[in-house]
Protein backbone atom coordinates (compact mmCIF):
# COMPACT_ATOMS: atom_id res chain seq x y z
CA UNK A 1 0.00 0.00 0.00
CA UNK A 2 1.53 3.56 -1.00
CA UNK A 3 1.75 5.95 1.79
CA UNK A 4 -1.23 8.21 0.74
CA UNK A 5 -3.21 4.97 1.01
CA UNK A 6 -1.55 4.21 4.36
CA UNK A 7 -2.71 7.66 5.94
CA UNK A 8 -6.17 7.18 4.49
CA UNK A 9 -7.11 3.83 6.36
CA UNK A 10 -5.12 5.52 9.52
CA UNK A 11 -7.42 8.42 9.06
CA UNK A 12 -10.79 6.47 8.19
CA UNK A 13 -9.92 3.94 11.35
CA UNK A 14 -9.30 7.16 13.63
CA UNK A 15 -12.45 8.51 12.22
CA UNK A 16 -14.18 4.82 13.27
CA UNK A 17 -12.84 4.46 16.64
CA UNK A 18 -14.08 8.23 17.66
CA UNK A 19 -17.44 7.85 16.22
CA UNK A 20 -17.72 4.16 17.75
CA UNK A 21 -16.44 6.12 21.17
CA UNK A 22 -19.06 9.26 20.50
CA UNK A 23 -22.07 6.16 20.69
CA UNK A 24 -20.97 4.99 23.91
CA UNK A 25 -21.40 7.86 24.68
CA UNK A 26 -24.47 8.80 24.26
CA UNK A 27 -25.91 5.51 24.72
CA UNK A 28 -24.48 6.34 28.17
CA UNK A 29 -26.13 8.87 29.03
CA UNK A 30 -29.28 7.98 28.07
CA UNK A 31 -31.84 6.50 29.47
CA UNK A 32 -35.15 6.43 27.50
CA UNK A 33 -35.95 2.85 25.93
CA UNK A 34 -37.42 2.28 22.82
CA UNK A 35 -36.44 0.35 19.52
CA UNK A 36 -35.05 4.01 18.57
CA UNK A 37 -32.86 4.33 21.66
CA UNK A 38 -32.02 1.09 21.38
CA UNK A 39 -30.19 1.32 18.27
CA UNK A 40 -28.16 4.57 19.44
CA UNK A 41 -25.74 6.82 16.74
CA UNK A 42 -24.25 3.35 15.35
CA UNK A 43 -27.19 1.10 14.40
CA UNK A 44 -24.82 -1.22 11.98
CA UNK A 45 -21.16 -1.84 12.34
CA UNK A 46 -20.05 -4.57 9.91
CA UNK A 47 -16.59 -4.94 11.27
CA UNK A 48 -15.23 -4.37 14.63
CA UNK A 49 -14.36 -1.35 15.86
CA UNK A 50 -12.72 -0.58 19.17
CA UNK A 51 -14.10 2.52 20.30
CA UNK A 52 -12.27 5.60 22.61
CA UNK A 53 -12.94 6.12 25.84
CA UNK A 54 -14.74 9.39 26.44
CA UNK A 55 -15.90 10.78 29.78
CA UNK A 56 -17.68 13.59 28.27
CA UNK A 57 -18.15 15.28 24.83
CA UNK A 58 -16.11 18.09 25.27
CA UNK A 59 -13.54 15.36 25.16
CA UNK A 60 -15.02 13.88 22.02
CA UNK A 61 -14.67 17.65 20.45
CA UNK A 62 -11.42 17.97 21.04
CA UNK A 63 -10.50 14.37 19.20
CA UNK A 64 -12.75 15.35 16.20
CA UNK A 65 -11.08 19.17 16.06
CA UNK A 66 -7.61 16.81 15.95
CA UNK A 67 -8.79 14.56 13.16
CA UNK A 68 -9.95 17.43 11.68
CA UNK A 69 -6.57 18.88 11.30
CA UNK A 70 -4.61 15.90 10.69
CA UNK A 71 -7.35 15.12 7.87
CA UNK A 72 -6.60 18.59 6.19
CA UNK A 73 -3.09 18.60 6.94
CA UNK A 74 -2.92 15.00 4.88
CA UNK A 75 -1.96 13.78 1.72
CA UNK A 76 -5.12 12.01 0.37
CA UNK A 77 -7.77 11.79 -2.19
CA UNK A 78 -9.45 15.19 -2.30
CA UNK A 79 -12.84 13.95 -2.68
CA UNK A 80 -11.85 11.39 0.59
CA UNK A 81 -10.83 14.17 1.97
CA UNK A 82 -13.94 16.50 1.62
CA UNK A 83 -16.06 13.56 2.76
CA UNK A 84 -14.08 13.31 6.00
CA UNK A 85 -14.59 17.15 6.89
CA UNK A 86 -18.14 17.32 6.23
CA UNK A 87 -18.18 13.81 8.29
CA UNK A 88 -16.55 15.40 11.18
CA UNK A 89 -18.46 18.74 11.16
CA UNK A 90 -22.07 16.63 11.12
CA UNK A 91 -20.63 14.48 14.44
CA UNK A 92 -19.76 18.04 15.68
CA UNK A 93 -23.57 19.19 15.38
CA UNK A 94 -24.69 15.81 16.31
CA UNK A 95 -22.86 17.16 20.08
CA UNK A 96 -24.75 19.91 20.01
CA UNK A 97 -27.95 17.88 20.19
CA UNK A 98 -26.92 15.67 22.86
CA UNK A 99 -25.51 18.42 24.76
CA UNK A 100 -28.95 20.31 24.08
CA UNK A 101 -26.77 23.36 23.13
CA UNK A 102 -28.89 26.29 20.47
CA UNK A 103 -28.63 24.63 17.20
CA UNK A 104 -31.69 25.53 14.60
CA UNK A 105 -33.60 22.71 12.75
CA UNK A 106 -32.17 24.47 9.56
CA UNK A 107 -28.95 24.16 10.64
CA UNK A 108 -28.75 20.98 11.85
CA UNK A 109 -30.32 19.85 8.10
CA UNK A 110 -26.95 21.86 6.65
CA UNK A 111 -25.02 20.09 9.00
CA UNK A 112 -25.62 16.71 9.58
CA UNK A 113 -27.65 15.51 6.49
CA UNK A 114 -25.41 18.46 4.57
CA UNK A 115 -28.43 19.43 2.59
CA UNK A 116 -29.97 23.23 2.06
CA UNK A 117 -32.82 23.39 4.55
CA UNK A 118 -36.65 24.08 4.41
CA UNK A 119 -39.80 22.45 3.04
CA UNK A 120 -39.75 20.83 -0.20
CA UNK A 121 -41.19 23.10 -2.87
CA UNK A 122 -45.37 23.27 -3.97
CA UNK A 123 -43.59 23.19 -7.01
CA UNK A 124 -41.50 20.13 -7.15
CA UNK A 125 -44.68 18.45 -5.03
CA UNK A 126 -46.70 19.40 -8.08
CA UNK A 127 -44.07 17.88 -10.18
CA UNK A 128 -44.93 14.66 -8.64
CA UNK A 129 -48.72 15.08 -8.76
CA UNK A 130 -48.46 15.67 -12.59
CA UNK A 131 -46.00 12.42 -13.51
CA UNK A 132 -48.76 10.43 -11.42
CA UNK A 133 -51.76 12.30 -13.45
CA UNK A 134 -50.43 11.22 -16.59
CA UNK A 135 -49.96 7.96 -15.57
CA UNK A 136 -53.53 7.07 -14.07
CA UNK A 137 -54.76 9.06 -17.10
CA UNK A 138 -53.05 5.97 -19.02
CA UNK A 139 -54.01 3.17 -17.12
CA UNK A 140 -57.33 4.34 -17.05
CA UNK A 141 -57.95 5.98 -13.66
CA UNK A 142 -59.29 8.97 -14.68
CA UNK A 143 -62.79 8.86 -13.61
CA UNK A 144 -62.37 11.60 -10.37
CA UNK A 145 -59.97 13.99 -9.12
CA UNK A 146 -56.05 12.87 -8.53
CA UNK A 147 -57.09 12.17 -4.78
CA UNK A 148 -59.85 9.48 -5.92
CA UNK A 149 -58.28 7.82 -8.49
CA UNK A 150 -55.01 7.47 -6.23
CA UNK A 151 -57.31 5.93 -3.93
CA UNK A 152 -58.88 3.83 -7.22
CA UNK A 153 -55.74 2.41 -8.30
CA UNK A 154 -53.78 1.93 -4.06
CA UNK A 155 -57.65 -0.32 -3.97
CA UNK A 156 -57.01 -2.17 -6.89
CA UNK A 157 -53.16 -2.57 -6.44
CA UNK A 158 -53.72 -3.56 -2.71
CA UNK A 159 -52.09 -6.44 -1.39
CA UNK A 160 -54.34 -8.53 1.11
CA UNK A 161 -52.57 -8.43 4.64
CA UNK A 162 -52.08 -12.68 5.19
CA UNK A 163 -50.49 -12.28 1.56
CA UNK A 164 -48.06 -9.29 2.54
CA UNK A 165 -45.09 -11.28 3.65
CA UNK A 166 -45.51 -14.32 1.11
CA UNK A 167 -45.92 -11.24 -1.98
CA UNK A 168 -43.03 -9.64 -0.62
CA UNK A 169 -40.66 -13.00 -0.43
CA UNK A 170 -41.54 -13.85 -4.34
CA UNK A 171 -40.47 -9.97 -5.44
CA UNK A 172 -37.37 -10.07 -3.05
CA UNK A 173 -36.19 -13.10 -5.17
CA UNK A 174 -36.65 -11.49 -8.78
CA UNK A 175 -35.12 -8.39 -6.62
CA UNK A 176 -31.87 -10.69 -6.33
CA UNK A 177 -31.62 -12.07 -9.56
CA UNK A 178 -32.13 -8.99 -11.44
CA UNK A 179 -29.21 -7.74 -9.01
CA UNK A 180 -27.02 -10.32 -9.78
CA UNK A 181 -27.68 -10.02 -13.73
CA UNK A 182 -27.11 -6.36 -13.63
CA UNK A 183 -24.84 -5.21 -10.67
CA UNK A 184 -23.58 -7.61 -8.08
CA UNK A 185 -23.39 -11.60 -8.20
CA UNK A 186 -25.32 -11.77 -4.64
CA UNK A 187 -26.98 -14.61 -5.62
CA UNK A 188 -26.47 -16.91 -2.48
CA UNK A 189 -27.00 -13.76 0.00
CA UNK A 190 -30.68 -13.67 1.18
CA UNK A 191 -32.31 -11.52 4.11
CA UNK A 192 -35.67 -13.37 4.87
CA UNK A 193 -38.85 -11.24 5.45
CA UNK A 194 -40.61 -11.03 9.11
CA UNK A 195 -43.66 -9.16 9.81
CA UNK A 196 -43.88 -7.12 12.81
CA UNK A 197 -46.20 -4.41 14.51
CA UNK A 198 -46.37 -1.29 16.80
CA UNK A 199 -43.15 -0.03 15.40
CA UNK A 200 -42.23 3.14 14.10
CA UNK A 201 -40.88 2.31 10.13
CA UNK A 202 -42.53 1.07 7.54
CA UNK A 203 -39.53 -1.99 6.82
CA UNK A 204 -36.29 -1.95 8.35
CA UNK A 205 -32.84 -3.77 7.50
CA UNK A 206 -31.70 -5.96 10.17
CA UNK A 207 -28.30 -6.65 8.14
CA UNK A 208 -26.72 -8.67 11.23
CA UNK A 209 -30.06 -10.74 11.50
CA UNK A 210 -30.67 -11.08 7.80
CA UNK A 211 -33.92 -10.35 8.33
CA UNK A 212 -36.46 -7.73 6.91
CA UNK A 213 -39.01 -6.25 9.43
CA UNK A 214 -41.94 -5.00 7.61
CA UNK A 215 -44.68 -3.19 9.68
CA UNK A 216 -48.13 -5.47 8.96
CA UNK A 217 -49.96 -1.97 10.69
CA UNK A 218 -50.13 -0.68 7.53
CA UNK A 219 -51.60 -1.09 4.14
CA UNK A 220 -48.96 -2.40 1.36
CA UNK A 221 -49.65 -2.44 -2.58
CA UNK A 222 -47.60 -5.02 -4.82
CA UNK A 223 -45.35 -1.76 -5.92
CA UNK A 224 -44.82 -0.49 -1.97
CA UNK A 225 -43.38 -4.00 -1.50
CA UNK A 226 -41.66 -4.10 -4.95
CA UNK A 227 -39.65 -0.73 -3.70
CA UNK A 228 -39.51 -2.17 -0.02
CA UNK A 229 -37.58 -5.26 -1.86
CA UNK A 230 -34.96 -3.44 -3.75
CA UNK A 231 -34.80 -0.43 -0.88
CA UNK A 232 -34.42 -3.18 2.27
CA UNK A 233 -32.78 -5.72 0.10
CA UNK A 234 -31.55 -5.77 -3.61
CA UNK A 235 -29.80 -3.73 -4.26
CA UNK A 236 -30.31 -1.42 -1.60
CA UNK A 237 -28.99 -2.19 1.89
CA UNK A 238 -28.30 -5.75 1.73
CA UNK A 239 -26.18 -5.30 -1.04
CA UNK A 240 -25.02 -1.74 -0.12
CA UNK A 241 -23.52 -3.26 3.54
CA UNK A 242 -22.77 -7.00 2.34
CA UNK A 243 -20.07 -4.71 -0.22
CA UNK A 244 -19.27 -2.43 2.51
CA UNK A 245 -18.49 -5.31 5.07
CA UNK A 246 -17.16 -7.50 2.24
CA UNK A 247 -14.43 -3.96 1.60
CA UNK A 248 -13.73 -2.66 5.14
CA UNK A 249 -12.73 -6.99 6.21
CA UNK A 250 -10.52 -7.16 2.35
CA UNK A 251 -8.48 -3.79 3.41
CA UNK A 252 -10.02 -2.17 0.91
CA UNK A 253 -12.23 -0.11 2.30
CA UNK A 254 -11.31 2.46 5.41
CA UNK A 255 -12.71 1.29 8.41
CA UNK A 256 -15.35 4.13 9.02
CA UNK A 257 -16.97 2.48 6.17
CA UNK A 258 -17.94 -0.27 8.31
CA UNK A 259 -20.31 2.15 10.56
CA UNK A 260 -24.06 3.18 9.34
CA UNK A 261 -24.41 6.65 11.73
CA UNK A 262 -27.76 7.67 12.11
CA UNK A 263 -28.31 11.38 11.24
CA UNK A 264 -24.96 11.87 9.67
CA UNK A 265 -23.02 13.49 6.82
CA UNK A 266 -23.33 10.08 5.33
CA UNK A 267 -26.90 9.28 6.08
CA UNK A 268 -28.81 10.97 2.58
CA UNK A 269 -27.07 8.67 0.55
CA UNK A 270 -27.20 5.88 2.74
CA UNK A 271 -30.86 6.08 1.83
CA UNK A 272 -30.51 7.66 -1.62
CA UNK A 273 -28.67 4.49 -3.20
CA UNK A 274 -31.45 2.34 -1.06
CA UNK A 275 -34.61 4.50 -2.99
CA UNK A 276 -32.65 4.40 -6.15
CA UNK A 277 -32.95 0.19 -6.18
CA UNK A 278 -35.48 0.21 -9.18
CA UNK A 279 -33.78 2.32 -11.35
CA UNK A 280 -30.52 1.13 -11.15
CA UNK A 281 -32.02 -2.53 -11.99
CA UNK A 282 -33.71 -0.76 -14.94
CA UNK A 283 -37.35 -2.34 -12.75
CA UNK A 284 -38.94 0.95 -13.66
CA UNK A 285 -40.68 1.11 -17.06
CA UNK A 286 -44.11 0.79 -16.36
CA UNK A 287 -46.94 2.93 -15.92
CA UNK A 288 -47.67 1.17 -12.51
CA UNK A 289 -44.13 1.89 -11.96
CA UNK A 290 -44.68 6.10 -12.95
CA UNK A 291 -47.25 6.14 -10.22
CA UNK A 292 -45.87 4.20 -7.49
CA UNK A 293 -42.22 6.23 -7.81
CA UNK A 294 -44.61 9.69 -7.87
CA UNK A 295 -46.65 8.92 -5.08
CA UNK A 296 -43.59 7.65 -3.08
CA UNK A 297 -41.69 10.76 -4.04
CA UNK A 298 -44.54 13.04 -2.59
CA UNK A 299 -44.90 10.39 0.56
CA UNK A 300 -41.49 11.46 1.47
CA UNK A 301 -41.84 15.15 0.40
CA UNK A 302 -44.46 15.48 2.39
CA UNK A 303 -42.87 14.03 5.70
CA UNK A 304 -40.15 15.99 5.11
CA UNK A 305 -42.20 19.12 5.99
CA UNK A 306 -43.79 17.18 8.02
CA UNK A 307 -40.46 17.35 9.98
CA UNK A 308 -40.11 21.28 9.03
CA UNK A 309 -43.80 22.19 10.30
CA UNK A 310 -42.68 20.45 13.77
CA UNK A 311 -38.98 21.61 13.97
CA UNK A 312 -38.95 24.61 12.64
CA UNK A 313 -42.53 26.07 12.70
CA UNK A 314 -43.12 24.33 16.34
CA UNK A 315 -46.21 23.11 15.85
CA UNK A 316 -47.47 19.74 17.20
CA UNK A 317 -48.19 16.32 15.88
CA UNK A 318 -52.06 16.84 15.99
CA UNK A 319 -52.09 19.47 13.60
CA UNK A 320 -49.27 18.28 11.25
CA UNK A 321 -51.13 15.08 10.44
CA UNK A 322 -54.67 15.71 8.95
CA UNK A 323 -52.64 17.90 6.85
CA UNK A 324 -50.30 15.57 5.96
CA UNK A 325 -52.47 12.94 5.02
CA UNK A 326 -55.14 14.91 2.88
CA UNK A 327 -51.66 16.09 0.98
CA UNK A 328 -50.55 12.56 0.75
CA UNK A 329 -53.36 10.64 -0.23
CA UNK A 330 -53.81 8.73 3.81
CA UNK A 331 -55.28 7.86 6.44
CA UNK A 332 -54.80 10.11 9.62
CA UNK A 333 -53.80 6.56 11.21
CA UNK A 334 -51.30 5.56 8.34
CA UNK A 335 -49.64 9.00 8.49
CA UNK A 336 -49.18 9.70 12.67
CA UNK A 337 -47.66 6.12 12.55
CA UNK A 338 -45.26 7.02 9.51
CA UNK A 339 -44.22 10.08 11.67
CA UNK A 340 -44.28 8.62 14.99
CA UNK A 341 -39.91 9.29 15.25
CA UNK A 342 -39.89 13.16 14.18
CA UNK A 343 -40.04 13.43 17.92
CA UNK A 344 -37.15 11.36 18.27
CA UNK A 345 -34.30 13.87 19.72
CA UNK A 346 -31.30 12.05 17.48
CA UNK A 347 -33.75 11.12 14.18
CA UNK A 348 -35.45 14.77 14.15
CA UNK A 349 -33.70 15.60 10.87
CA UNK A 350 -33.10 11.74 9.20
CA UNK A 351 -36.55 12.28 7.76
CA UNK A 352 -34.82 14.35 4.62
CA UNK A 353 -32.40 11.83 4.14
CA UNK A 354 -35.12 9.64 2.34
CA UNK A 355 -36.15 12.49 -0.31
CA UNK A 356 -33.43 14.25 -0.45
CA UNK A 357 -31.02 11.26 -0.76
CA UNK A 358 -33.07 9.74 -3.09
CA UNK A 359 -33.01 12.92 -5.20
CA UNK A 360 -28.96 13.59 -4.90
CA UNK A 361 -28.33 10.18 -6.18
CA UNK A 362 -30.84 9.89 -8.44
CA UNK A 363 -29.72 13.38 -9.97
CA UNK A 364 -26.17 12.05 -10.62
CA UNK A 365 -27.79 8.64 -12.12
CA UNK A 366 -29.35 10.78 -15.05
CA UNK A 367 -26.16 12.03 -16.01
CA UNK A 368 -24.25 8.55 -16.17
CA UNK A 369 -24.31 6.97 -19.36
CA UNK A 370 -24.93 3.21 -19.58
CA UNK A 371 -21.50 2.33 -20.32
CA UNK A 372 -20.11 4.03 -17.35
CA UNK A 373 -22.70 2.65 -14.52
CA UNK A 374 -20.36 0.09 -13.56
CA UNK A 375 -17.51 2.89 -12.55
CA UNK A 376 -20.52 4.84 -11.01
CA UNK A 377 -21.75 1.65 -8.46
CA UNK A 378 -18.21 1.12 -7.44
CA UNK A 379 -18.39 4.87 -6.49
CA UNK A 380 -21.38 4.93 -5.15
CA UNK A 381 -21.11 1.48 -2.76
CA UNK A 382 -17.06 1.31 -2.35
CA UNK A 383 -16.64 4.88 -0.86
CA UNK A 384 -18.43 7.10 1.69
CA UNK A 385 -20.43 10.00 0.16
CA UNK A 386 -22.20 12.51 1.08
CA UNK A 387 -24.51 14.60 -1.11
CA UNK A 388 -22.16 16.95 -2.26
CA UNK A 389 -18.84 14.35 -2.91
CA UNK A 390 -20.98 12.14 -5.25
CA UNK A 391 -21.65 14.82 -7.91
CA UNK A 392 -17.66 14.34 -8.02
CA UNK A 393 -17.34 10.89 -8.32
CA UNK A 394 -15.12 10.71 -11.11
CA UNK A 395 -12.40 12.71 -9.08
CA UNK A 396 -12.72 9.38 -7.17
CA UNK A 397 -9.44 7.75 -8.88
CA UNK A 398 -8.00 11.08 -8.82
Amino acid sequence: MSERGRVMMECGRELAEITAGLDQLYRSLSSADGFLNAEGLIPVAVAPVNARAFTDYAEVRDALSGLAEKVTAADIVPLRRDYMLEMIDSLEALIDTFEAKPISFADRLRRQIRIEPGPVSDEILDEYRMAMRQALDELGFRDGDLATDICRWEEARRVAPDDVISVLRVIMVEARQRTVQTMYDFSQEWIEPVGVTDKPFSAYCDYLGRKVLLNLDFPYTTYDLKHLASHEAFPGHLVHLGLRDAYVNDGIMPLDGAQVVTSSASSALFEGIADNGMAFLDWDDTPDDAVAIALQRLRSALRCNAAWMMHHEGKPLEAIVPVIAQASFQSEKTVSGRLAFLGHGLRAPFVYAYWAGERAVNTVWQSVARDERPVFWAALYGQMHTPSTLKRFREAAG
